[in-house]
């Protein structure tokens, strides 16, 4: 049985609200998709911005197989304590855990740990993010092995990395973001990170959609109205119909595969 550590990108307090409305947090959401490739896997799970003390997972890195860290509400930039928390124990874990998969948030973590930088995208990936193409270099990765060369894909993201760490290599991209996915090692580490969320349902895309509209228009002004939100749900509805779920979640197959 392999043992993986599960790295919790959301404050507490956001795991609460999300809660209150019905929605998984984001590690209860990777564990069941996980569960649809394998029950073979036992896990651990911290948050390095709201536990207390997490010394004695440190002290135990070395003994995880692989290591997912998740999506967050967070923004990199913003440097509060809770995000330097965050940050450092990246650098604790690209020291000594060997296979790392970092989605979204945990992409934006993992590259700003190792020297490489993340801004906000002028445009952003709002449930989904469409026409994602894997180029020549991701076509020959594991990370994309069986995976169609042009997809669509849920996400969630306002921030996008600008600079790859050293001796990084982007594997796919989209209108929206240059880089959807990456793969760098650092010490010993091999690093596979996706801006996107193949862990995560379009049925619970929507559920964030909804849970976050006020925001959408009037604090990150990424919809003129909410009648614009609908008619993006309503795109999103569409892509569910067609979506095929073996195909949708390759990447977590193909990194499940890496880790044996």
């Amino acid at each position: 049985m392999k043992k993986i550590l599960i790295v919790e990108g959301n404050l507490r307090e956001e795991n609460d609200s999300f809660s209150k409305v019905g929605i998984q947090t984001h590690t209860q959401s990777l564990k069941d998709s996980l569960a649809y490739f394998t029950n073979d896997l036992n896990f651990d799970v911290v948050n390095p911005s709201s536990d207390k003390n997490i010394e004695p997972v440190i002290k135990k890195l070395s003994s995880y197989d692989g290591l997912i860290w998740g999506g967050s509400s967070l923004n990199i930039y913003n440097d509060t304590p809770e995000i330097r928390r965050q940050i450092e124990f990246m650098r604790e874990c690209q020291k000594k855990v060997k296979k790392i998969l970092a989605i979204c948030w945990g992409m934006q973590v993992a590259v700003t740990a190792a020297g490489g930088e993340v801004k906000k995208a002028d445009n952003s990936n709002i449930g989904i993010a469409n026409e994602v193409k894997i180029n020549d270099k991701g076509l020959s990765h594991p990370l994309y092995k069986d995976k169609d060369k042009i997809f669509n894909t849920p996400a969630f993201n306002f921030d996008e990395v600008v600079k790859i760490p050293d001796n990084g290599v982007c594997l796919a991209s989209n209108k929206i973001n240059n880089v959807q996915s990456l793969y760098f090692e650092i010490n010993e580490t091999k690093v596979w990170g996706l801006q996107y969320h193949p862990e995560i349902t379009y049925e619970k895309m929507i559920s964030l959609i909804e849970f976050r509209k006020e925001k959408l228009v009037e604090t990150r002004k990424a919809f003129e109205s909410l009648e614009d939100i609908d008619t993006h749900i309503d795109f999103i509805k569409k892509e569910i119909a067609i979506s095929d779920k073996d195909k949708t979640m390759m990447e977590l197959r193909n990194w499940l595969n890496f880790i044996n």
